[in-house]
């Protein structure tokens, strides 16, 4: 449009060609302008992409490991669960002994009487969870927030 207006104008054809020659310059230099951000943004998104991808593959092996470690300390759970079981049955049938088997002797039975109303009750409680590990807070990787998203798995 700017080249046709200077056409209209008049004058020498010779100022005109060069007023059309530095527009059609400076449009040229535009381009390459803009052709040389495109390539830089091109650039710029494949390495956010790569970037992208690289934490795709660590959040696969964190959720993997969350799932290993959440049935590891099930496992553990259970075990701790059919041990404290079999404490509490040895625990009982000492009580039930009389004094006079031999078994025990009278300090132990008082040690053992000492113990039922406190540490061996409360450790031997259904259902306790293990202390070494304070869940009292929400975790930002608490397992109840993780989203298990398989659909990206089979990828």
């Amino acid at each position: 449009e700017r080249a046709l207006q200077l056409l209209e104008l008049g004058g020498s054809v010779e100022e005109d060609y060069i007023r059309i020659a530095r527009c059609f310059e400076a449009m040229r230099q535009r381009c390459c302008r803009l052709e040389q951000d495109g390539q830089r943004v091109r650039e710029q998104l494949a390495r956010v992409e790569a970037e992208r991808a690289a934490l795709e593959v660590k959040l696969k092996h964190a959720r993997n490991q969350v799932e290993v470690e959440m049935k590891k300390r099930h496992r553990a759970e259970a075990e701790l669960e059919k041990q404290e079981r079999k404490l509490q049955l040895v625990f009982e049938s000492l009580m039930r002994e009389p004094l006079g088997s031999g078994m025990l002797s009278r300090e132990q039975c008082s040690v053992l009487s000492a113990l039922t109303g406190q540490c061996l009750g409360a450790a031997l409680a259904p259902g306790r969870r293990s202390s070494a590990v304070d869940e009292s807070c929400q975790s930002l990787l608490s397992h109840s927030d993780i989203s298990y998203d398989h659909t990206e798995d089979d990828m």
